[in-house]
């Protein structure tokens, strides 16, 4: 590992995590026009971001720097597949890993010498929930910085279930996938789980560094709590559970990873979808079962 990672890890360990993500949330939500202009303008040099598919062009438009970051795009921007069985990608991102579940254990990053993973109990913190996708598939997707960050419908599912597990917000690039053992299992998430014609799926947020807010439609925004403990968030009551594939499902409050979990047997992904692959929300990746499970072959889920 190069000198400059190396620190970059330690740093990982020793910033006060909440505390300087708690300062970036402030800051994205300052409404002085200069200050928010400011923040924006930097940010697009730094990332390079294009706002020609966004629903506003216009930065004065935006009235803060996370109006800008949560941006919608234009409704003719990503097409969603009109055939029930896709499964679609849940975000524009790059696919970080993705494949088969190994019983319990989902790999996190592929070294030279030897692989980092996690376990389906230690991501999910519910023994009864891990047992719906043991033997079946995963798809982690990282979402850059200039990325769209909103999260759509992979497939048409009923809301059952979320979950906000407290954790630690390390960042969330490939340097500290390789470097940080169970990172996702270790970070702040919410899990979303759903019922579909596939069986039981589910659908991860990881928060990480800078990233303390994730909004679910119709919950509002989950954040940090102060107890630190894990906590069932009330389904929403003020819009239907029943999801469409591609419907929006949240959005992150600066950006991270979505990991998607299937069950055994109910999933057949596209070739070209592999680590590395860069993909665009609402762009077909997979296929579920059109007759019996068995016809349906496990596989991994997408990119963020």
């Amino acid at each position: 590992m190069r000198l400059q990672d190396r620190a970059f890890i330690l740093l990982q360990y020793l910033l006060p995590q909440h505390a300087l993500t708690a300062l970036i949330y402030a800051l994205a939500r300052i409404q002085t026009r200069w200050i928010k202009n400011a923040l924006i303008r930097g940010f697009m040099r730094l990332f390079t971001v294009d706002l020609s598919e966004a629903l506003i062009t216009q930065i004065d438009d935006y009235k803060t720097f996370n109006d800008f970051f949560t941006r919608a795009l234009k409704p003719t921007a990503r097409p969603i597949p009109n055939d029930a069985h896709s499964i679609a990608s849940p975000a524009d991102g790059t696919v970080s890993e993705c494949g088969a579940i190994h019983g319990q254990t989902i790999l996190q990053a592929q070294l030279t010498a030897k692989k980092r993973t996690y376990t389906l109990s230690e991501l999910l913190g519910d023994d009864a929930k891990a047992l719906h996708f043991i033997d079946g598939s995963f798809a982690t997707i990282y979402l850059a910085p200039h990325n769209y960050h909103r999260v759509h419908m992979p497939f048409a599912g009923t809301l059952t279930g979320i979950k906000h597990i407290p954790g630690r917000l390390f960042s969330v690039n490939r340097v500290t996938a390789m470097t940080v053992p169970q990172l996702f299992a270790r970070n702040e998430r919410i899990i979303c789980h759903f019922t579909t014609t596939a069986g039981a799926c589910a659908i991860v947020f990881v928060g990480a560094l800078n990233v303390g807010s994730i909004s679910i439609d119709g919950c509002g925004q989950i954040t940090p709590t102060r107890h630190r403990k894990p906590r069932a968030i009330d389904l929403p009551t003020n819009r239907s559970l029943s999801f469409a594939l591609g419907e929006q499902l949240g959005h992150f409050n600066m950006g991270s990873t979505v990991i998607v979990l299937m069950p055994h047997g109910q999933s057949r992904f596209d070739p070209h979808v592999v680590a590395g692959t860069n993909v665009r929300m609402g762009e077909r990746i997979g296929t579920l079962p059109q007759t019996t499970a068995s016809d349906a072959s496990g596989a991994f889920f997408m990119r963020s």
